[in-house]
Order: C-alpha cells, then sequence, then structure tokens
C-alpha cells in the first residue's frame, strides 16, 4: 500500500479526479519545518491537473515557493536571475528596510547561483523551512547549458538547505537522460482522464438557470463525439460551453423543453460536428462564434477555405515554397522559366508583341516536371539561402506522400517526374502564409 493513504482524510480532495496525486504530494512534502525529497518529476499530456494540484497544494501548506515557466528563459543566465529575484521580491514583505533586496541580482553560472541562492536563504530567515522551486514547462532546461539540469536537481544536496525542486513536463522522464550525473527525481504521472471523470469536471461548469443532470447530458454528447479525436480536458470544457446556447436554443423558443432530448440532440448535432473541424484550433472566440451562426441562419456550411488554410499553415516552412515551385513547374512553361526567375534575363525587346491567343494552361491541367527544373525555381524563389541537403528532398518525397505532387515514372534507370496535384486556391492560401504572391509568376497573368 502506498504511503500516501495514510495521510488522506475524511475532506474531500480539492482538485477533483486527481485525489492520488495530490495526496501522494501531500505525504512527500509532509510539514513545512520537515526535510523532504530533493526533487519531485510531474508528467503528462496537457490539460491533467499537474499545475493545478501543485498551485492547490502551495496555497494550502503555505510554504514559501517560486513558480517559473522555462519557456521564458532563453539563457542559462535568466533562469538564475529570475529564481534568485523571484525569491527575493516574494519574500521581501518580511526584510522590506533592506535596500538591497530592491536591487536585482545579477548571476552568470551555476556556481554563483548556488551560492547566492544559498545566502538568500540564509538572509531571509527560511533554513528552518522548505523553499520550493517549481519549474513548468521542465523540457526546455534540456536546451540550456549541460550543467543546469543536474545541478537543478541537486540543489538541495549543493546548497545544504531544504529545498525541493519540482519539474512539471509533458514528457517521460527517460527522454531528459542525456548524460551522466543525473540525479533520478520522485516521479509521478500524471495519466489522462477517462471519460467518466471528463464528465465530472465539466458538469462543474453548468450554467445558472439549468441543473445539474440537464447540463451533464449535454456534456455526455459532446464527449461521445469529440473523445475520438480530442481527449484534452480544456479543448472539451470549451467547446461545450461554446455549443452550449445553439443546444438550449430550441427551449428558449419554446419549441421544446428539457426533457425532449430527441428534438434537443437533432439540432446540435450538426453543430458539434462541424465544430469538429475547429478541434484545438481556437479560431473564434464565443462571441465570434455566435455572429457566425446567425449569419447562416443556423445552416452548416463547408468550411472550405478555412479547412485549407489550416492544411497550408500545417506543411513545414520549406514544404511551402516546395509545392509552391512544383505549382510553377506545372502550370508555366518551360521557356518561361528565364523570364521570371533570371536575375539578368536582359532587356526586354521594346517592340511591339503580339499576344496569340492561347488556352489557359489551368485549364489544360498541370504539367509534368523533372526534378532539377523544381530545384531551380524553389531556389529561386526560397528566402535566404538553402543549402541542397537530403532534408529539403525528403520533404519533396513527404509532399508526394500526402499526395499534393505525383510521381510520374518509377523506373530506377530513369529520372522521375512530378506535377503538382492542389488547385489555385489552395496555392494562394499557401502562398499567403509566406508572404509570397504567386499570382505574379504565373505565366497565364502576365
Amino acid at each position: 500500500m502506498s504511503s500516501h493513504n495514510v495521510l488522506v482524510s475524511d475532506k474531500q480532495c480539492p482538485v477533483h479526479c486527481r485525489d492520488d496525486q495530490y495526496y501522494l504530494l501531500k505525504s512527500l512534502f509532509g510539514q513545512n519545518e520537515q526535510h523532504t525529497v530533493g526533487s519531485v518529476f510531474l508528467y503528462g499530456t496537457t490539460g491533467t491537473g499537474k499545475s493545478l494540484v501543485v498551485n492547490n497544494l502551495m496555497h494550502t501548506l503555505q510554504v514559501p515557493h517560486v513558480k517559473l515557466d522555462c519557456t521564458e528563459f532563453y539563457s542559462s543566465r535568466v533562469l538564475y536571475e529570475q529564481v534568485l529575484n523571484n525569491i527575493s521580491m516574494q519574500n521581501s514583505d518580511q526584510d522590506s528596510s533592506n535596500e538591497a533586496q530592491s536591487t536585482p541580482m545579477r548571476c552568470d553560472n551555476m556556481n554563483d547561483f548556488v551560492k547566492l541562492l544559498k545566502s538568500t536563504i540564509d538572509h531571509l530567515d527560511l533554513t528552518n523551512e522548505t523553499l520550493y522551486i517549481i519549474l513548468d514547462k521542465a523540457e526546455r532546461l534540456r536546451d540550456l547549458d549541460s550543467n543546469v539540469l543536474p545541478a537543478t536537481l541537486r540543489l538541495k544536496e549543493l546548497t545544504k538547505c531544504n529545498v525541493c525542486v519540482v519539474l512539471i513536463s509533458e514528457i517521460v522522464w527517460e527522454k531528459f537522460q542525456g548524460g551522466t550525473g543525473l540525479l533520478d527525481p520522485f516521479i509521478i504521472h500524471f495519466p489522462d482522464y477517462n471519460k467518466d471523470q471528463l464528465l465530472e469536471i465539466m458538469t462543474l461548469d453548468t450554467p445558472e438557470g439549468h441543473t445539474r443532470e440537464f447540463y451533464s447530458a449535454y456534456c455526455n454528447l459532446v464527449i461521445n463525439i469529440f473523445m475520438v479525436v480530442c481527449r484534452n480536458l480544456n479543448e472539451l470544457r470549451h467547446m461545450a460551453l461554446l455549443n452550449f446556447p445553439k443546444y438550449v436554443q430550441p427551449i428558449e423558443s419554446g419549441e421544446c423543453t428539457h426533457k425532449d432530448s430527441r428534438k434537443l440532440w437533432r439540432n446540435i448535432e450538426p453543430h458539434l460536428k462541424k465544430a469538429l473541424q475547429t478541434v484545438y484550433l481556437r479560431e473564434v472566440s464565443s462571441t465570434q462564434w455566435e455572429v457566425m451562426q446567425m449569419d447562416t441562419g443556423g445552416a452548416v456550411v463547408p468550411a472550405t477555405p478555412s479547412h485549407t488554410a489550416r492544411q497550408s499553415l500545417e506543411l513545414p516552412f520549406y514544404s511551402k515554397y516546395l509545392l509552391i515551385a512544383a505549382y510553377l513547374a506545372s502550370y508555366n512553361p518551360a521557356k518561361s522559366d528565364k523570364r521570371f526567375f533570371a536575375k539578368h534575363s536582359g532587356k526586354q525587346s521594346k517592340r511591339k508583341i503580339v499576344k496569340h491567343e492561347r488556352t489557359s494552361n489551368q485549364l489544360l491541367g498541370p504539367k509534368p516536371f523533372p526534378l532539377d527544373r523544381l530545384m531551380a525555381i524553389f531556389y529561386s524563389i526560397v528566402e535566404g539561402k538553402v543549402s541542397a541537403t537530403s532534408n529539403i528532398f525528403s520533404q519533396v518525397t513527404s509532399l508526394v506522400s500526402l499526395q499534393l505532387l505525383g510521381q510520374i515514372g518509377k523506373d530506377v534507370l530513369e529520372a522521375p517526374k512530378y506535377k503538382c496535384l492542389v488547385s489555385l486556391d489552395f496555392i494562394k492560401q499557401i502562398a499567403r502564409s509566406v508572404q509570397f504572391d504567386v499570382v505574379k509568376y504565373l505565366y497565364d497573368f502576365i
């Protein structure tokens, strides 16, 4: 039996569905004057209650602590100074008369950081208490100097003070182990919420004027639809609250009552399925969503433009330029490449050019092109200097696997040819995302 069961009180856990993790952490921390473990590692996917449990414990235990987000640390020096200055500021009320406390500390290396941390603890009279240093997004520590993570885990040993470092991350501890001298912390896993737990937490958002049972039934519908593609509690709560006014619209208009679940389901089903297209994206606010629903009269219209925009944004940076280059190679004749992409193609003839009627290449469809022509156009339009590495060529293969490019001829003895399979609207969306005027380089538009 785990030790945390001893400390479970009759009082209900303040963090819903995280009883095990809450009481385990509480037992590890113990009383403020007691020594605790030197480092604790909390991991789990986003929205599983890691920060909520830690924040609640810090508030309940009333212990000296600092909590920082590691995404703000672009260098080791920033980490050292932020920790020291936050400790001083949060405890400056005890010694507000000291002018030194109002002066920001400067720290350049880990050796100085350990000395300054020990002196700060002594100065603030925290030697008989546990100081908690909580670092969220702890995976960013791997990008700092190689000695930062090992020394951070051993701060209790190095300072000889009662210091506990709490690391919060979304990745497993094994991905932190990149070298020697790394002390294994006490690891606590925060698993994803199951369906019953999601329903219990989402029901806490019951709007005024509606019963808990009614909103719980609605949340159950939301979970059944979205759980296949999304288990994130924050997203599910957002989608439930966003679509609830549409769910109760027939009730407010007098068409049905709270008990007409079948009619309520028929009314909300198309809107929930439409919302599946924007899960995680937060493309519109609640107010904008209401305006959109009013503009469409509640009808479900295909969202192809926004879907196209999302697809273009999901491509890597160089893949976008490769796809633009492929489109230009497919819809421009090869003889026009010099005109569009050569920097010194000579002066244009001043004599009158007779324009002959020609069929639009957009109507004729994409033409095949060799790989060397694709790369020549790519290097002409891409921003900055790009080396011809295997990474660039592998992205061409990825575009083929995504069916954005088509490969013609798979004979190993012959150089393969490709053709672009996307539409003009699609390529315009991609070009707009990288601020490239693709129409300017299309032969049909000159």
